[in-house]
């Protein structure tokens, strides 16, 4: 475990170039925080931010970033959308565009001509194809009935040879988990922005083994951390703030004492 209070792109720069397996992050979401004047949030640091996390990725290596917008003068700014295809010009795969559907939505204010926003984005970035993904498996809806194949060819002719070979196929007990993960958003008073300890713990079991390093460079109140330590992974926690670095060191320290 290694938990650094100071800059994210400083100390990046100081790590070797392919030594971490993950990256599970929620860099700050345009003006929408200060944390405690701190924020020097743009595109000026966003974009080495990326080009850093590419460099220090291994091959095969994720990037977890989970991000929204905030709504200037009645428009979204669609930075989470810049931020996803800079990382692919940095060389990253834009491999999943993941939902994290809250649960419990922040009410709004009904004269607002939108409807309540209740979703974040969870982008996968890749360093080629992901040298891990141990699936989080559910209960298959209609296990043990027969597969029926909608599967279609390029002209949108059904492919028979699938349905021919799917006879005698049954549908399995359980299946992947779909890219839409559902958590209540957990108020916080250590911190203005915290997101769910199984949304961090999910991603660290999908996309890491045991043994493996895992990084957040805004680490926060220690979540991921938490979560990887907890599930035999190596950590490397970077935060800006001293007061939220004390909380996350104080935090991690108390799970691994558990």
């Amino acid at each position: 475990m290694r938990l650094i209070q100071g800059n994210c792109l400083e100390e990046m720069a100081k790590l070797e170039a392919g030594s971490v397996d993950l990256t599970v992050t929620s860099p700050p979401y345009d003006n929408l925080r200060t944390y405690n004047g701190t924020l020097n949030w743009g595109e000026h640091v966003w974009k080495p931010v990326l080009e850093e996390l590419f460099r220090i990725t291994k091959h095969g290596g994720v990037v977890v970033w989970v991000v929204g917008d905030a709504t200037i003068k009645g428009s979204e700014t669609g930075t989470s959308f810049k931020q996803a295809l800079y990382a692919k010009d940095c060389g990253f795969n834009l491999h999943d565009t993941m939902i994290w559907r809250k649960t419990n939505p922040t009410p709004r204010d009904t004269r607002i001509k939108r409807y309540w926003q209740e979703f974040e984005y969870m982008f996968v970035f890749t360093k080629g194809v992901p040298k891990t993904c141990n699936h989080i498996r559910v209960e298959s809806k209609h296990k043990g009935k027969k597969k029926v194949s909608i599967m279609r060819k390029a002209d949108g002719t059904l492919r028979e040879d699938r349905r021919e070979k799917q006879k005698t196929s049954v549908v399995n007990e359980t299946k992947p988990l779909c890219n839409i993960w559902e958590f209540a958003a957990k108020a916080d008073k250590e911190h203005p922005a915290p997101f769910p300890l199984k949304l961090a713990n999910d991603h660290v079991i999908t996309w890491s083994n045991k043994g493996d390093t895992v990084l957040d460079p805004f680490m926060g109140s220690g979540t991921t951390g938490k979560m990887a330590l907890s599930n035999g992974r190596d950590f490397i926690g970077i935060e800006l703030d001293p007061g939220y670095f004390e909380i996350a060191r104080q935090r991690i320290n108390t799970a691994l004492e558990c």
